[in-house]
């Protein structure tokens, strides 16, 4: 009696337990009754309609209503329903008419209902908060009292033996137990939560998951509105979305989680995983339980089938639970599964989308501290402060060895190793936890099936693992060497994108096209013997479980002489089934568990031993003796400075101050000196981008960055906005300053031939402006900005003699420059010299040479004078000033770069046509028969299999001694489906390894054949990024993603029909309901991918903003640092790495939606199966063996639909590569090369070039940029073109390589170039640009890509083209160029000229960023080594490179003006160039070289 009555106490238990600690909160927490009305803020107001938030002070009987609806006025009511119940109940157990006396133990069962109610009560009348408390307190309480009557009295009404205990309070126990749930669970779940902001201080619009219901929550059903707004709209665009939760607000997450990760924000230098972890430590503790709940739940089928099998065979006698709760368990037992699953996996997303942005973010912002330096030989000094750009190549080091690229290596962290790590790596717990649990589940389960011969099973899957892990170990070494294929075609391709413009101009299209395709085969060789040999691991992991199974069951009734029923076959085989999942799983996650850690490695490398520039250093040392200092002062005193403060390099750049360089404040400085004497370094080392060496105790320099600093590359960095915004940088817009600073930078003009003016986006590095003007964009956010110090770096290096001359006269003589101090690096020594108040000349060795003023500077420096001398000793103000800016509104029309693409609903069919057709090849009956041939007969004999194990159990109960039963027969034949089956499998994965290796060549050869074909405005026009992502990003989706899921589709689309129609062929009355299961399941995942579709395209094009962003910012890291703008760069950051968010959290949670549906879907397939089965109007005509055949063939057609609509999904969501693959096969193309459009082998024979009525355009529809342009110049002439920024001077260059639209005739050599095929024209053209585009590599093959001359050839080229001794052929150069100055890499770009040998050569400002002297000895040699029938044509600013041409011409607004010999032209009155002579200095200089004379020389 006393062990029946206990339970009943524990209500009154838990009422003490909640009363005591309520109160003692409410004594220590304070009042928490209300003082005033707070509107809103309790809980009633989540609950009643919409209207009323706006009823306010509404009529009496509108405040009744609204009290009675009220959640607080219904638990009341409800609660109070439990006291009139429990006295009612009292009252009916009264015997014989008499009164019932009112017991101890009835008013304790009592005390929790009048407890709920007085909390229902008090829920009125506190505050908020306070009324959470009550609630909860509310709810424990009675959901004690629920359970005590779930064990007492529903527990017994699913067993034969037991009856419930309170039966004789008749209806009433039913209608309490009711009223018991809704209060406990019913109203707890459904009830929405109060949204409680992440900061208490910001108000936001919270996401739906932050206030839904718990039932909500674990149903997901607060995405409803998402998924069924997206059967409205043709597309979701991320407004349309949830907005980002608070607490995963990029400012909120980084301030968390950088506690743990980074060591500038108080994180302890430690592993990154481990600080990982701490981060999400709550996150993967509910995740392990989620999983635990997950792998308990898996075994409710296999102990189901158990149970009603043995129901089935021995009847009611045997049984102690009733059959419907086993059959209710098939439903119930997944679907909390389920739930536990999603829920695993919310958490899991949630922490992959928080990763990827704390990883991106943390990187970032750890750039931001690391020292930017070019890696390359030790041979190649770094003298250069231009930023290495982005890319993804590495340098070949002279033994052929590669080393790493640090901008390569920061673009991999966040690409390929955020990749590696939110792949699987997020999963470890998969390995930690599921699979050690479920392993030993399956092998206790697999015992109390089957006893010790479970054991001998266990053994001899132990004895076969080896055999899988030896494949994988192999497959391992094929991932690894396919990982360096894939690099070195990502390689080659990144490098060619980066290039492409170079590479049309040359005509190498054929030849970079060949070398793709030979790194493309090299790796889809790999790919194929990696594919077959995981066809071949797919095949033995399927044998073995197989194989172990065969040995348990011959065991069992061989050797220990069991009987083999239905009732032990098919539960043994679901958990045989459940281990050999588990063996692929081991098999399949371990290299990818491997790839993790590496790439946690490397993460944990980059931050904790990359080298920071000296302000992050552990050490620094910036000021060794501080008592000098000034804190105004800008200089140095003995002091030194290096790339790296790595002492074992042999050879390296040393910038050295030996005594004291002070610049002046509030004035221009110069610095001057031969290329390649540290000029940038200088300015980098003032900067603190440079290691400090102190060369004694009172060492020290200093850069005061409190009135602001602005900086000014030689590279000029812009970012790919619009001008104004590039302008202005952050700043707030002063129209007045503004239009003063377009002004003074001489941008008027430029500006008024955009049809947008300053709102015209500048492109992809800068890609649609000119190199002069990008050199003024830049030095105009230098002159706009607030910085009291400018340090510039060769501003006027890309400009010509009239605008350099208005930047010196407007700009630094104006007012928006007085009194700001100036550092100007220059060449222009005469131009620049008259505003120049200190001069500090550089000596070659990185020494100072001279300090002073101009004339000291002269005085020590011979080799200056006479370059002086030679050049400009005066130069005039130019009276002609540029026209006033137009104040007529332009039309906003700039946008140049255009938007991502987003195809709208599903996959086109022309995409997958284009895969299926690369797919079969010329063969295509052939293939797809063998294919899917295959595939269905594998899939029919695996279920074959399970038929048979069946049939053989069930002769035992046949036959009269299971002695009779031939276990050999039975096996045999098990094997022989066995055998058939696996040879199947293999067939079909073998034919479609062969297609897919078919369909990757194809569909890259046309791809790359586009790209290198088009046109370049679609080049101007499409980011090389985007190019790049097609090459490199849905290339490997192709190869992987799109080929797995595609044969994964298949699969188990057969297998799901093979399921399907076993069960109806035993049971044809599951035909109905299997049919519509499959047509919900299926509506369900449409409706689900209509919404999915569109968010994972906005999600595709949502990471590249912040992807394109980072590569930006990282590639301007020196003049991000230079004006301090790292908080706004972060800002930027954080709003777009919320847009990602957005998308990504709608994205994950929308798999959630749809996969517990489905599942919920099969489940209640299975469930409802098994019940017809058990109670339907057939039962006890089917046979055990059957039923439990039906049943286990259901359970898998259940599962198998969540997947089937999740890999279908993934697939057409991979697919989208497809479709961003053919987007780019389909580009505009310039023509195709034709028989006819071949040259005579003998051409081009000499450099005769004749144009007639020559017209172009940038585009077929847009305006002319060229008009009428007609000339002749004869073979071995030298021609210098000359002409303001904006007259055509390189769109003359662009037409005559047919590179935009052109009219008119162009003969070269006698040919029409209109006829030629654009490769041969172009590599018989040589074009030197003014910004010269270098490969990742060495000297070597930068002069000769393809290797096709000698070294002699390549050494006398460098030579003649001046370039340093010290840069051998085997000389490094990093991506880009990066560790050669500007001037080197035209030097470079000369040398590989002269390697060419063309017969026409275009010089596009191609010496203006070196010194004179070497300018003069590359003219000398480029006379010397060409042949005397090569024609150049020579674009330059400086008149010195061109008055000594056979002929000169002026263009203007893309006319000629001028035309003729030097000589000629300057005898003309009112002419352009006699002009630009008269107003030069050095007059008497050009006239006579014009007249011949200085040309002897």
């Amino acid at each position: 009696m006393y062990l029946q009555v206990e339970p009943t106490l524990l209500p009154a238990y838990a009422t003490a337990i909640s009363a005591l600690i309520f109160l003692s909160r409410l004594i220590f927490a304070g009042q928490p009754f209300k003082h005033a009305p707070e509107p809103d803020t309790n809980e009633d107001s989540r609950t009643v309609p919409a209207a009323a938030s706006s009823t306010g002070s509404k009529s009496p009987l509108w405040r009744i209503l609204y009290a009675a609806l009220s959640l607080s006025s219904i638990r009341l009511f409800l609660t109070t329903s439990l006291i009139f119940l429990s006295v009612a109940t009292c009252m009916r157990r009264g015997r014989d008419g008499l009164p019932y006396t009112i017991q101890w133990i009835d008013i304790l069962e009592m005390l929790p209902y009048v407890y709920a109610t007085v909390l229902a009560l008090a829920s009125f009348l506190v505050t908020a908060s306070a009324g959470d408390t009550v609630s909860r307190h509310s709810i424990c309480v009675l959901l004690t009292s629920f359970a005590v009557y779930v064990y007492r009295d529903l527990w017994p009404l699913a067993t034969y033996t037991l009856q419930p205990v309170d039966a004789l309070d008749g209806p009433l126990l039913w209608i309490k137990i009711a009223v018991l749930g809704v209060l406990s669970t019913v109203m707890p779940l459904m009830i929405s939560r109060r949204y409680t902001p992440y900061d208490p201080k910001e108000t936001r619009v919270p996401n739906p998951e932050q206030t839904a219901s718990i039932f909500s929550l674990l149903t997901f059903s607060y995405m409803d509105p998402t998924v069924f707004l997206a059967r409205r709209l043709p597309h979701l665009t991320p407004e349309d979305l949830p907005p980002v939760p608070d607490y995963d607000l990029a400012t909120n997450l980084m301030e968390r989680s950088f506690k743990q990760l980074d060591t500038f924000s108080g994180a302890p230098k430690r592993h990154f995983f481990i600080g990982f972890l701490m981060v999400f430590r709550r996150e993967y503790t509910t995740m392990a339980a989620m999983l635990v709940i997950k792998a308990l739940s898996n075994f409710a089928g296999p102990i189901g089938i158990n149970k009603l099998l043995l129901y089935l065979q021995d009847g009611e006698g045997q049984a102690t639970i009733r059959p419907w709760l086993w059959i209710l368990s098939l439903f119930v037992a997944p679907f909390l599964g389920a739930i536990a699953m999603q829920q695993y996996t919310y958490n899991g997303c949630a922490v992959l989308v928080r990763t990827q942005s704390i990883i991106t973010e943390l990187v970032f912002e750890h750039s931001l501290r690391i020292r930017m330096k070019a890696e390359a030989t030790d041979g190649l000094r770094k003298d250069t402060a231009a930023t290495p750009q982005i890319a993804g190549g590495v340098r070949t080091a002279p033994a052929g060895k590669r080393a790493s690229n640090l901008i390569g290596k920061i673009n991999n962290l966040v690409s390929t190793d955020l990749s590696n790590i939110t792949g699987r790596g997020l999963d470890f717990l998969y390995f930690v936890v599921w699979m050690p649990l479920e392993v030993t589940l399956c092998v206790w389960y697999l015992y109390v099936l089957l006893g010790w011969s479970a054991f001998v099973g266990m053994a001899a899957m132990l004895i076969f693992i080896p055999i899988p892990g030896k494949i994988t170990h192999y497959i391992q070494g094929l991932q690894a060497e396919s990982m360096k294929k894939t690099d070195a075609r990502v390689q080659t391709v990144v490098e060619a994108m980066g290039v492409l413009r170079m590479i049309k101009l040359f005509g190498w299209e054929p030849k970079i096209s060949d070398t793709v395709k030979e790194t493309r085969d090299a790796e889809l060789l790999i790919i194929r013997k990696r594919k077959l040999l995981r066809t071949l691991n797919g095949t033995v992991n399927h044998v073995i479980p197989v194989v172990t199974m065969m040995v348990t069951y011959v065991t069992y009734t061989g050797i220990m002489k069991q009987i083999l029923l239905p009732s032990t076959v098919f539960p043994s085989m679901a958990v045989f089934e459940l281990l050999r999942n588990q063996l692929r799983f081991i098999f399949s996650v371990l290299p990818d568990y491997m790839q993790a850690k590496v790439s946690f490695d490397r993460v944990t490398e980059f931050l904790q031993e990359t080298e920071l520039i000296d302000e992050f250093a552990p050490q620094p040392s910036t000021i060794t003796d501080p008592h000098r200092l000034d804190e105004a002062a800008i200089g140095f005193t003995n002091a030194s400075f290096t790339w790296s403060n790595d002492n074992t390099a042999s050879r390296k750049f040393v910038l050295r101050i030996d005594d004291e360089l002070m610049f002046k404040r509030g004035c221009i400085n110069l610095i001057i000196g031969p290329t390649g004497s540290g000029k940038t370094s200088l300015l980098m080392a003032l900067l603190g981008e440079m290691h400090f060496v102190p060369l004694g105790q009172r060492s020290w320099f200093n850069l005061p960055r409190n009135g602001g600093v602005a900086y000014a590359a030689q590279e000029s960095w812009v970012q790919n906005e619009t001008i104004r915004d590039n302008i202005l940088f952050g700043a707030p817009y002063d129209e007045s300053r503004y239009e003063k600073v377009i002004y003074q930078c001489g941008l008027n003009q430029d500006l008024n031939l955009f049809e947008a003016g300053d709102k015209t986006e500048v492109g992809e590095k800068g890609l649609t402006l000119s190199g002069g003007q990008k050199a003024r964009v830049t030095l105009a956010r230098a002159i706009y900005s607030q910085a009291e110090i400018l340090v510039l770096d060769d501003v006027l290096a890309a400009l010509d003699v009239h605008t350099a001359r208005w930047i010196i006269d407007k700009c630094f003589k104006g007012d928006l420059v007085r009194g700001r101090t100036i550092l100007l690096v220059t060449h222009n020594v005469a131009l620049a010299s008259p505003i120049a108040d200190f001069v500090v000349s550089l000596a070659t060795d990185g020494t100072i040479a001279s300090q002073g003023s101009v004339l000291d500077a002269l005085a020590k420096d011979q080799t200056l004078q006479a370059e002086i001398a030679e050049e400009v000793k005066h130069i005039e103000q130019d009276d002609k000033e540029s026209p006033e800016p137009d104040k007529a509104a332009r039309p906003i029309k700039g946008k140049l770069i255009v938007a991502e693409e987003k195809a709208l609903g599903h996959i086109g069919w022309q995409s997958l046509k284009l895969f299926f057709k690369s797919l079969s090849g010329s063969h295509i009956l052939l293939f797809w028969f063998a294919f899917l041939g295959s595939t269905i007969a594998s899939e029919a004999g695996m279920s074959l299999q399970t038929w048979w194990m069946g049939h053989w159990a069930e002769q035992y109960d046949l036959a009269r001694d299971p002695s009779q039963v031939n276990i050999t027969f039975y096996l045999a034949i098990y094997c022989s489906i066995l055998l058939v089956s696996v040879a199947m499998y293999t067939v079909g994965s073998a034919v479609y390894v062969f297609g897919t290796v078919r369909s990757s060549r194809a569909l890259h050869y046309r791809l790359i054949q586009a790209v290198l074909g088009t046109t370049l405005r679609w080049l101007d026009t499409t980011p090389v990024s985007r190019v790049i992502a097609r090459c490199t990003q849905d290339i490997n989706a192709l190869d992987g993603a799109i080929a797995n899921n595609f044969q994964t589709v298949v699969s188990q689309s057969t297998e799901m029909l093979v399921k399907l129609g076993a069960v109806v062929l035993i049971t044809p009355a599951a035909l109905l309901p299997g049919a519509l299961v499959l047509l919900l399941g299926g509506a369900c995942g449409q409706v689900y991918m209509r919404a999915q579709i569109s968010v994972k395209r906005e999600m595709s094009n949502a990471r590249a903003p912040v992807l394109a962003h980072f590569g930006a910012a990282i590639a301007g890291l020196t003049s991000i640092r230079a004006y301090s703008a790292q908080a706004s760069l972060r800002a930027e950051s954080y709003r777009r790495i919320d847009r990602y968010t957005r998308v990504a959290h709608t994205f994950y949670n929308l798999n959630r939606w749809v996969n517990l549906r489905i599942q919920t879907l099969g489940s209640a397939f299975s469930a409802g199966l098994a019940a017809w089965l058990v109670y339907g109007s057939n039962r006890g005509e089917s046979l055990p063996s059957n039923t439990g055949f039906s049943i286990t063939m259901a359970i898998g057609f259940s599962g198998m639909i969540l997947w089937w609509v999740r890999n279908f999904n993934a697939f057409e969501i991979s697919a989208n590569s497809l479709e961003r693959i053919q987007a780019y096969i389909d580009i505009e193309q310039e023509p195709r090369p034709t028989r006819e459009g071949e040259p005579p082998a003998y051409w081009p024979a000499s450099g005769d070039l004749r144009v007639e009525g020559l017209s172009a355009r940038y585009s077929e529809n847009g305006p002319e940029i060229l008009h009428e342009l007609s000339f002749h110049i004869r073979p071995g002439e030298r021609v210098g073109v000359v002409g303001r920024t904006g007259s055509g001077k390189s769109s003359l260059t662009l037409a005559l390589l047919r590179a935009i639209p052109t009219e008119g005739s162009v003969f070269y050599d006698g040919l029409p170039t209109s006829g030629l095929n654009l490769a041969a024209l172009r590599a018989s053209i040589t074009v030197i640009p003014q910004m010269p585009e270098l490969l990742a590599g060495t000297l070597r093959t930068n002069l000769d890509p393809f290797s096709q001359f000698d070294d002699a050839t390549l050494n006398s080229a460098s030579r003649a083209a001046g370039l340093p001794s010290h840069l051998g052929l085997d000389s490094g150069v990093a991506a880009s160029g990066a560790n050669l100055s500007v001037g080197q890499r035209q030097l470079v770009a000369l040398a590989r000229a002269l390697v060419r040998r063309s017969k026409l050569l275009v010089l596009d400002e191609a010496t203006s960023a070196i010194d004179h002297d070497t300018d003069a000895v590359v003219q000398r040699a480029l006379r010397r080594e060409l042949g005397a029938d090569v024609t150049v044509l020579a674009v330059a600013h400086r008149l010195q490179t061109v008055m000594d041409a056979d002929k000169i011409m002026v263009l203007d607004a893309g006319r000629i003006v001028e035309f003729d010999r030097p000589s000629e032209l300057l005898k003309r009155d009112g002419g352009r160039l006699r002009a630009l002579v008269d107003e030069s200095g050095d007059r008497d200089a050009l006239y006579a070289m014009a007249s011949g004379i200085e040309r002897s020389e």
